[in-house]
């Protein structure tokens, strides 16, 4: 989550609301019978806010007092419904900054009847302000309270009307690779450049009944002059694929922490396009759309069944000033809890801001195996850095002796996995913690520090994320081998 500020400085991000309610993971150790057959439903429903009213939408991203002057393209809820052997999971992609846990635990309680509900955000830098920092001021809150019931009933209305599309399934997934369209504006430079795809096609017609979409980079192709409402490329991105192979698509972003942005220029026809406009908006979203179309050509079958899944809820502590800041002021409300100490106990209550004592935030993390296809459900920005344990440990860096956090790739079990950033919560920057660098030397020979860490609630964060990714895959494991 960016604010643009002066040179390369993008600004301010404070991210802290808290949900009152625990969800607790379900780990199926049973499975139904081997033939019986996964079902899925697809649906969309809008969440366009209102620019014609008198009440002002402000656009999340950037610096506050971004008041939208028109919407260019509508907003959208979509998800899918996932049916097995008794249970029901839901997974729903909203085009937003970032809905925070209370939000998604507010949709919850609406949907009971489902074993698992997981809404991640595309992390949209053209949508409404669904957080609080980006009003009028830095000091008033742009979050639209009636607005944000609008989503929440949008989402659950999304759920339901999936229900009544389902049909049996086989599942495919695919892989693509391109470097070229994801820049990373911070040393040292690390991408995921692959784009993943899950294919569903009809068991009785044979046709596509719905993709996802997995893709690693910021929707902000339109940078911080544009004042109208759009979902920026993710929205192309899914109109051409469905266009292409005429069914649902639902999109989702993954490891886009460490300034994954698209390119500055693309070349199209012998023209050079460059970022902020809406003709590269079109032409970027077509080429990821590309490269999706690719990895659908190279996809394999894959089982996605039995479900097993587990989420936890831990205790981030929020050591960034200005995200305190956010929460004394009332920009963001969200409730802060003393830091114990220990990610998985909650402390007392905080109801003002103590100079020396340090607040934590609840948050959650998931992971849900279908099958042979693992997702990690991480809630913020990670760092691609820590997908592959490629962490950089460069002179200078403020915390050389830092624990080395445990890379995703070697948490999950299974051979096939998607990463879903912005899952059930925004907490900000993931950042490693080797690479952490706020002080003086600066590393890499810098005069002054590189941006992310002003957007990250502290160096710990990535860690104590990544170490409860271990625990629910640990406790997902532990259900597959007593079923075996």
């Amino acid at each position: 989550m960016r604010v643009q500020g002066k040179g390369t400085m993008r600004g301010i991000s404070w991210v802290v609301v808290w949900a009152g309610i625990c969800v607790p993971g379900w780990l199926e150790a049973g499975q139904p019978g081997p033939t019986e057959p996964l079902s899925v439903g697809f649906a969309q429903t809008d969440i366009t806010p209102d620019c014609a009213s008198d009440r002002p939408v402000y656009l999340a991203g950037y610096l506050p007092g971004r008041r939208a002057t028109g919407v260019h393209d509508p907003l959208a809820a979509r998800g899918v419904v996932l049916h097995h052997g008794g249970r029901k999971l839901a997974f729903v992609s909203v085009d937003l900054i970032g809905l925070q846990l209370e939000t998604v635990d507010r949709i919850r309680k609406q949907l009971q009847d489902y074993d698992q509900v997981t809404v991640a955000s595309t992390h949209n830098h053209s949508g409404p302000d669904v957080i609080g920092i980006w009003g009028k001021s830095f000091f008033k809150r742009g979050v639209d309270d009636a607005y944000l019931k609008r989503v929440r009933d949008a989402v659950v209305a999304c759920v339901r009307k999936a229900e009544t599309t389902l049909q049996k399934v086989r599942g495919r997934f695919g892989t693509a690779d391109d470097a070229r369209l994801v820049h990373d504006s911070r040393l040292p430079v690390v991408v995921d450049p692959r784009i993943r795809v899950l294919e569903f096609t009809g068991i009785e017609n044979g046709r596509r009944a719905g993709l996802l979409v997995q893709w690693n980079c910021h929707p902000e192709s339109l940078e911080s002059k544009n004042r109208q409402v759009t979902a920026d490329f993710p929205a192309v991105v899914v109109e051409t694929l469905q266009k292409q192979y005429g069914c649902p698509v639902v999109y989702f972003s993954g490891a886009i922490g460490g300034l994954m942005a698209p390119p500055h220029t693309l070349v199209e026809d012998g023209r050079t396009l460059h970022r902020g406009t809406w003709e590269f908006r079109r032409t970027y979203g077509r080429l990821v759309a590309q490269l999706a179309s690719k990895a659908v050509d190279k996809a394999r079958p894959l089982s996605l069944t039995p479900f097993r899944c587990a989420n936890e809820r831990l205790y981030v502590p929020v050591r960034n000033p200005w995200y305190r800041a956010a929460r004394v002021t009332g920009v963001v409300r969200r409730k802060s809890y003393a830091w114990t100490g220990d990610p998985r106990e909650r402390g007392s209550q905080m109801k003002f801001l103590h100079a020396t004592r340090i607040g934590a935030i609840e948050t959650e993390v998931g992971y849900w195996q279908l099958g042979e296809l693992g997702l990690a459900m991480i809630p913020g920005e990670l760092y691609p850095e820590l997908l592959e344990g490629k962490i950089d440990q460069p002179e200078g860096a403020d915390l050389p002796d830092a624990p080395l956090e445990p890379a995703v790739a070697q948490l999950l079990p299974t051979r096939h996995w998607m990463l879903v950033g912005l899952a059930n919560d925004e907490i900000g920057y993931l950042i490693p913690a080797r690479q952490w660098d706020r002080q003086p030397p600066y590393a890499y020979g810098r005069r002054r520090s590189q941006y992310g860490e002003i957007n990250s609630c502290g160096p710990d964060s990535a860690r104590l994320v990544l170490e409860s990714l271990r625990r629910c895959t640990g406790k997902v494991a532990e259900a597959v081998a007593a079923a075996q």
